[in-house]
């Protein structure tokens, strides 16, 4: 018999927590592809990147697995294989950084970012219904597939607006209103293909009291995103060309900005010096 499904187990809880999720790993990855862009940070551009997949990818990861703790089927034991769910974890991160990388070297020119956003979208839609298939309800689920396609074309056209906001968008809170807009879009790609999901159950259970184990097995496999997400954070927040950036660009010897000249620096002489408190009562 076909079962009836829901998103909202937990009403709006959980899409919130996870538009929120993939707010924040949206916005890391921004600041952290501007950081690696610039002269003289040629050195730092690999870490930088991949920091900010690392940091894209378990924001997505993250907002699907937090969404999935709202669902649910009625009439079925709902659970999941940690290895498929570990490997989806994976393959997101991955793609994401091939996008990254590929933009962060060699621009945001259209085949470039055309190629890498359709490469990170199907990447991201191929973790999607990986996760998918780690799931376990005592039946079998089957898709829309109109609803599929539709999911898969959100998921390229939102990854290819993050990889070209990550190259393209510099001013904070610009990168702040991207990262909303690549939240949504990103909840609205999960949401659409759930849209489409129908679950055929073999036999009726109980389905209340595996909801805490559910639980508990997903907030598990979320400890080491969310974990990573914070030290990207932190990362990003204390590093140490932003706090004491103003400092050494005031001090540079060369031009602190594209087009200005550099500072001329006068070399030191006696004359130069700070007269102490004798020299001024002889000389006063």
């Amino acid at each position: 018999m076909t079962a009836d499904v829901s998103e909202f187990h937990y009403g709006l809880v959980t899409p919130i927590a996870a538009y929120l999720m993939a707010c924040l790993g949206a916005v890391l990855a921004l600041r952290c592809t501007t950081r690696s862009i610039g002269r003289g940070r040629e050195e730092k551009r690999f870490g930088w990147l991949a920091l900010g997949a690392v940091s894209l990818g378990c924001g997505i990861w993250a907002m699907h697995f937090i969404a999935m703790i709202g669902f649910s089927v009625d009439g079925a034991l709902v659970s999941y294989d940690a290895g498929r769910t570990v490997l989806s974890l994976g393959v997101c991160v991955a793609v994401v950084a091939l996008g990254v990388f590929l933009v962060g070297y060699r621009g945001s020119g259209p085949v470039t970012l055309g190629t890498a956003g359709v490469l990170t979208g199907l990447g991201v839609a191929a973790m999607h219904y990986l996760g998918m298939t780690a799931m376990n309800t005592g039946g079998t689920v089957h898709y829309d597939t109109t609803v599929v396609v539709l999911s898969v074309v959100i998921a390229v056209v939102a990854a290819t607006a993050a990889l070209w906001a990550a190259v393209s968008i510099s001013a904070v809170w610009a990168t702040v209103g991207a990262s909303l807009v690549m939240g949504a879009a990103v909840s609205a790609m999960h949401y659409t293909g759930m849209a489409g999901v129908s679950v055929h159950v073999v036999q009726a259970q109980a389905a209340g009291q595996s909801s805490t184990s559910l639980l508990a097995f997903l907030l598990v496999m979320l400890a080491g995103p969310v974990a990573a997400l914070i030290l990207a954070a932190a990362i990003v927040m204390f590093d140490p060309e932003v706090v004491g950036g103003g400092r050494r660009d005031r001090t540079a010897t060369g031009p602190s900005a594209p087009g200005l000249p550099a500072p001329q620096q006068q070399p030191w002489a006696p004359t130069d010096r700070p007269q102490s408190l004798a020299d001024r009562r002889y000389t006063s």
